[in-house]
């Protein structure tokens, strides 16, 4: 830790710092946190499956919090599991429809999907489940026509995201699923939407839908905090053994704190999702197109316009080493990372970037950026302003080879 006490006295703090690293890691918006409070000191504290008045006050409340996240995606709240995280949910969902069928051995997912879905896919190989990727175009876009021609009476599961949380590409995960279903009714269909909940209309009913991952951090909400839907008549094993809940796929004594948190993050982010998502998408394409226009040698990762997350820049500069990016833009008050977040300490260029037809030269330049409600234009000016310098020192000091 004293290494570390060094390093950030030695870094020193920019006058002005503009934060745009909400893919890993976030704060929580003030109402939200104000909405936690009273159930740290007051009230909640009881546990909702005991039968006594204080046990039947936090079931009430677990109850109408969790109707409000239902509501956002269109569902009844009883095909709605809470959990502690999107990477639990996905792994709940994948683990536990391979625990429950025995006969079906094969799951199809994208190669860009996240890292949670991948690895839980992949520690499967040793039961005899067969993993196939089904790959992506230029922008991310996962190709239908190959979807189609993998599924066969042995397909247990199809994982697609609703919106890769690297390169902001929408999925069309409808015609995904109306694929799958087509083939067959009884594929699963999974998505992980967390990188799409609150960004993009998401109806898991109209979608006909049968596993869907969101996530509260996602929406400036409490992290620790995440849902899992689970179609109505499908039963989903429990990877975890657990005590007495409510909450019977991830069994343990419901959180009321962050509960109140996820339900007042989502009203903020429904209640004004239109306004929310223009505001962004604004602050967006000032961004995008200051930094192609501004900075030579650089390249947009995934689709422009409406086939984008509104919330999503990420850009690579040629002749720059990841690293050094995310440092040298630190020094400056700009804070955003390099590849994916599960990547981003490991010397190796992220498997989404690589999936598009990035060379490693490319993937390691890349700068992602993610903008919320709380970002401003002033921000955005200041980042224009200050990372083709950035840039500029950089290729300075590597002689702007493509490394």
């Amino acid at each position: 830790m004293k290494s570390v006490k060094e390093l950030l006295e030695a870094h020193g703090k920019a006058e002005k710092e503009c934060y745009f690293d909400w893919e890993n890691g976030s704060l929580v918006d003030k109402e939200v946190f104000n909405a936690m409070k009273p159930f740290f000191l007051e009230k909640g504290y009881g546990n909702p499956a005991i039968t006594h008045r204080i046990g039947w006050e936090s079931y009430e409340f677990y109850g109408m919090e969790k109707e409000k996240i239902a509501n956002s995606l269109n569902v009844d709240s009883v095909n709605l599991a809470l959990t502690f995280s999107s990477t639990e949910s996905n792994n709940i969902t994948i683990l536990g429809t391979t625990r429950l069928n025995t006969k079906r051995k094969k799951i199809l997912v994208s190669s860009v999907e996240h890292l949670s879905v991948i690895h839980a896919v992949k520690s499967l190989f040793n039961q005899g489940i067969i993993i196939e990727t089904i790959p992506v175009t230029h922008n991310g876009v996962v190709n239908l026509d190959i979807l189609q021609e993998k599924l066969d009476e042995n397909t247990l599961l199809v994982s697609l995201q609703s919106v890769n949380h690297e390169i902001g590409t929408i999925q069309p995960v409808k015609e995904a699923i109306e694929i799958v279903k087509d083939k067959d009714e009884d594929i699963y269909f999974h998505t992980d939407a967390s990188a799409a909940y609150g960004r993009i209309p998401l109806d898991f009913l109209d979608l006909n839908l049968d596993f869907g991952t969101i996530s509260s951090q996602k929406i400036l909400g409490p992290k620790s905090i995440a849902s899992l839907y689970v179609k109505e008549g499908i039963k989903l094993k429990s990877i975890y053994e657990g005590q007495l809940s409510i909450e019977t796929l991830s069994p343990n004594v419901e959180y009321m704190p962050l509960l109140a948190g996820f339900a007042k993050a989502v009203e903020i982010q429904f209640n004004k999702f239109k306004e929310i998502n223009e505001y962004t998408l604004k602050l967006r394409d000032k961004l995008m197109y200051g930094l192609q226009t501004t900075i030579p040698r650089v390249e947009i990762n995934g689709p422009e316009g409406h086939h984008r997350a509104p919330d999503n820049v990420n850009i690579s500069f040629l002749g720059c080493e990841g690293e050094a990016l995310t440092l040298e833009s630190s020094l400056n008050g700009i804070f955003a990372s390099s590849g994916s977040a599960c990547t981003s300490r490991i010397l190796m260029p992220s498997h989404i970037l690589t999936a598009i037809g990035r060379k490693p030269e490319e993937a390691h330049g890349s700068f992602l950026m993610k903008l919320t409600r709380l970002n401003t234009e002033e921000e955005v000016n200041y980042t224009l302003e200050t990372l083709p310098k950035v840039i500029n020192r950089i290729r300075s000091i590597t002689g702007g080879i493509e490394l």
